[in-house]
């Protein structure tokens, strides 16, 4: 990213997974590596969202779980190229996602922040022809260390303890670890053993206290960063994103009169973004793009006010032939694009959790 930037005004800034993507790389790597993989990662993805969110453990964030998995991911093979390779092989991109982000570099300079590990986002942008160097995501080399054998056997033999314990249970609305049922502290309190204590002595340890995956927080400074570099206020950012890592910086962006746009969007990010889309493809996005390109945040706001395809014709800011393909991908009902506010999130969110299920197979609301 030392490089010069080549448009100056309007930026886009999206999200890989969920907007772009419809992978859970992490999950999915981890279940085609790992035995009892599914599992292993959901436990530990539950764990690290009671250290962030309820325990707010210092230094865990959410997005965490995809260092504290690698070192059951090295135990069980995981390499540098077999990373790369099996998200080549298993990509899912969201329909029209690669349209949208090719029609958006020529309107304005195009970013990703993910949080994905780096050999996911390379593979993703080689298949939709954007370009690596305009990403920030989680940097990593599996091979950057070696293992012995009994270390090998020791991980293996956590990873199977901590498939076999009940998942954790975070009861609605619960605030502190008080809140949690006696069983659930006890799970609670062996995580903490294996991976605060017994983990820790091991070489694979590097991974999880020298990888940082790019969070909320990170994602937020990237964006600010970037605008920083193509001198352009964060008025004229738009940012798609969908998930809990992106609620911080779709919160920055519509403070400072930039678009914030839900794409699918879980309930963190749907509360804090401006914007609510519900779609299975996502001409949306090139939609929402030449708007902002056009008149701002203010001119897709007033293009909200009358969501249809004779609105948008009428409207005069969105290419005929974009239209055209908008009208043929629904030829029937049209998506959901909505001003998001306390009346219209229950609806929205409702609708996401169905698309997500529709376009990534799971909700994770």
């Amino acid at each position: 990213m030392d490089e010069a930037f080549p448009f100056e005004g309007k930026i886009l800034v999206s999200d890989l997974q969920g907007p772009v993507t419809a992978n859970d790389n992490a999950r999915e790597l981890t279940a085609a590596v790992a035995e009892n993989g599914g599992r292993l990662f959901q436990a530990i993805r539950r764990y690290e969202g009671v250290l962030a969110n309820i325990s707010r453990k210092e230094g865990v964030k959410p997005g965490d779980t995809l260092r504290l998995i690698l070192p059951f991911l090295k135990a069980y093979g995981a390499t540098d190229s077999s990373l790369l390779r099996f998200s080549r092989d298993n990509m899912r991109i969201v329909p029209g996602a690669d349209k949208a982000m090719r029609f958006a570099q020529e309107l304005m300079s195009s970013f990703i922040v993910s949080t994905s590990y780096e050999h996911y986002v390379g593979a993703a942008c080689d298949i939709i022809g954007f370009p690596f160097e305009n990403t920030f995501c989680t940097r990593l080399s599996m091979d950057m260390l070696d293992i012995e054998d009994w270390e090998t056997e020791t991980l293996r033999n956590l990873a199977q303890e901590i498939v076999r314990l009940p998942l954790l249970e975070v009861p609605e609305g619960a605030s502190s670890i008080r809140d949690l049922s006696t069983d659930d502290r006890l799970v609670l309190r062996r995580l903490d053993e294996i991976f605060w204590t017994e983990m820790t002595d091991l070489s694979s340890y590097q991974l999880v206290s020298q990888v940082n995956p790019v969070g909320g927080d990170e994602k937020a400074t990237s964006v600010v960063e970037i605008c920083k570099r193509m001198s352009v206020p964060l008025e004229d950012c738009m940012y798609v994103g969908d998930g809990e890592t992106d609620a911080r910086v779709l919160q920055v962006v519509k403070r400072s009169g930039g678009l914030s746009v839900a794409f699918n969007g879980n309930l963190p990010a749907l509360r804090e973004a401006e914007v609510g889309v519900v779609s299975e493809n996502a001409i949306v996005t090139s939609i929402l793009a030449e708007l902002f390109y056009r008149g701002g945040r203010d001119g897709v706001m007033e293009a909200l006010e009358d969501w249809s395809l004779e609105g948008l014709r009428g409207n005069g800011a969105v290419h005929e032939y974009l239209l055209r393909e908008f009208a043929r991908t629904f030829s029937g009902r049209m998506p959901t694009a909505r001003r998001l506010d306390k009346g219209s999130l229950p609806t929205i969110h409702k609708e996401s959790v169905a698309m997500r299920e529709i376009v990534r197979g799971h909700a994770y609301l």
